[in-house]
């Protein structure tokens, strides 16, 4: 099931109840992605939470800004009208990525809308980062993604066959073709986050930095992988996790950036065991 939930700046969200019993528990997903690949986190955090999953705006089923640009700031409203949406109150939060920026940001804009956060390398850098001269890798690489394919099957196939993609578990990679593609009128399909809208997200310049976490209260578990010690956010997440006031870490050997796509199960435990001890 899933609700239209009204955001700012004329931003239509898409709202994914996974089921599973208890507290809500709301997912926010990295750039790029959508919330369909998350739901096979639900075997684990299922029985001990409801589970809500977010496609946040220029993603998923959620639509653009009326100026068609992207926020951080604007993410982190999608989050708080996502959890007015649920209507029960403080949510416990899983973020990916964007994701657990994104849920961070909610907080520190709205203090108490979180009762506790798994956020796994969360794109949350010391300030000075945000000030590099340059091009944005991240935003290059976006933009030269590969916009539509002759069919599902057709994207299934090449991201199958190449990382970062071809290293996540089967079920996961199937489900965000399923769910981060639209098809198009002549049967062809198009990504959901086109790769210029992820491109302005990487780019957009109002992001959470790791000196503003200190007035984050609410407990806050970072997990990185090990995989590739040297990527930006997997290097940054031991700041992050030291700079909240109830932050902690917990490294993941076996895991990339895309840990919760690579191995749902370990990373959905792991959440799960954190985020029952603080549940409202």
């Amino acid at each position: 099931m899933a609700v239209r939930v009204p955001s700012t700046d004329d931003v239509t969200l898409e709202l994914h109840h996974f089921g599973g019993e208890g507290p809500p528990l709301l997912v926010v997903h990295a750039t790029g992605f959508c919330a369909a690949p998350y739901r096979h986190l639900l075997p684990a955090l299922g029985g001990t939470f409801e589970v809500w999953a977010l496609d946040v705006r220029s993603h998923g089923d959620a639509t653009d800004a009326a100026d068609g640009e992207v926020s951080w700031r604007g993410t982190s409203r999608d989050v708080l009208a996502a959890v007015d949406a649920i209507g029960r109150g403080p949510v416990a939060g899983f973020g990916h990525s964007m994701g657990g920026a994104s849920l961070l940001g909610a907080e520190l804009q709205r203090p108490g809308t979180l009762t506790a956060l798994y956020a796994y390398e969360p794109i949350v850098f010391p300030h000075e980062w945000t000030l590099a001269p340059g091009p944005n890798p991240l935003a290059a690489a976006a933009r030269r993604r590969r916009p539509g394919f002759a069919s599902r099957s057709e994207a299934l196939h090449r991201y199958a066959s190449r990382p970062p993609l071809g290293r996540f578990r089967a079920d996961v990679l199937h489900d965000y073709v399923d769910g981060g593609f639209r098809e198009l009128p002549d049967g062809t399909v198009t990504l959901s986050c086109r790769p210029e809208q992820e491109a302005k997200t990487f780019d957009a310049p109002d992001k959470v930095t790791i000196e503003e976490l200190g007035a984050v209260a609410v407990p806050v578990r970072v997990a990185r992988g090990a995989r590739e010690p040297g990527s930006p956010p997997a290097r940054v997440a031991e700041l992050a996790a030291a700079a909240l006031p109830r932050g902690e870490l917990v490294t993941l050997a076996h895991l990339s950036h895309f840990g919760p796509f690579e191995d749902p199960d370990t990373v959905a435990e792991d959440a799960c065991a954190f985020l029952a001890d603080h549940r409202s």
